[in-house]
């Protein structure tokens, strides 16, 4: 802490990152660009590159990748019996049919997945998790987690909920609106 001329306390100056060093670079070459944005944005995608590479590292520990990861957790948090229509996954997962149809092969090669007729109607084909796909995701959702808790260690928990709320009121400006279901479109809502 320290003292203004008038004898306010302040806090120390906060240490500089990268996005400040950036940021005082283009006020050298382009003064009049307000770079603001970058505090903001630009940590956010800083931090998201060491988060991806982090979340996909503990996938590779599983055997998984991060998009494997995203279709057997969706039939995960589907709730009983696991299942899903291949339509249901792309809607919710916002890929192409191809793309659902290509990681649902590989995962039921593995085994973690099985993809038989929908007993409401023979003719639906649904993907459902096997025992093993469904403890795998559980592991591995259970390890993303505490690893996420160790790269949000440097805030407290007050910390961690007003920035939570920040970037909330920001994603619903550009998220879709929840199905009519309850279900959330977000391709990676763990």
């Amino acid at each position: 802490m320290r003292s203004d001329a008038d004898g306010t306390v302040m806090a120390a100056k906060p240490e500089r990152d990268s996005v400040d060093r950036f940021r005082k670079l283009w006020r050298k070459e382009l003064p009049d660009v307000d770079t603001s944005p970058m505090e903001t944005v630009g940590r956010i995608n800083r931090f998201a590159r060491f988060a991806h590479e982090s979340i996909s590292a503990t996938f590779a520990e599983f055997g998984i990748d991060r998009g494997e990861f995203d279709v057997i957790s969706t039939l995960r948090r589907s709730g009983p019996p696991y299942r899903l229509t291949p339509t249901a996954l792309y809607q919710l997962l916002m890929l192409t049919s191809g793309g659902v149809t290509h990681r649902l092969q590989r995962l039921e090669k593995r085994g973690l997945i099985v993809r038989e007729p929908s007993p409401d109607d023979g003719r639906v084909m649904t993907a459902g998790l096997t025992r093993k796909g469904y403890e795998l995701v559980e592991a591995s959702f259970r390890e993303d987690m505490k690893r996420e808790q160790k790269l949000l260690a440097p805030l407290n928990a007050r910390e961690r909920r007003e920035l939570g709320n920040l970037l909330r009121k920001l994603l619903m400006q550009y998220e879709a609106p929840p199905d009519t279901a309850g279900v959330s479109r977000d391709p990676d809502p763990r």
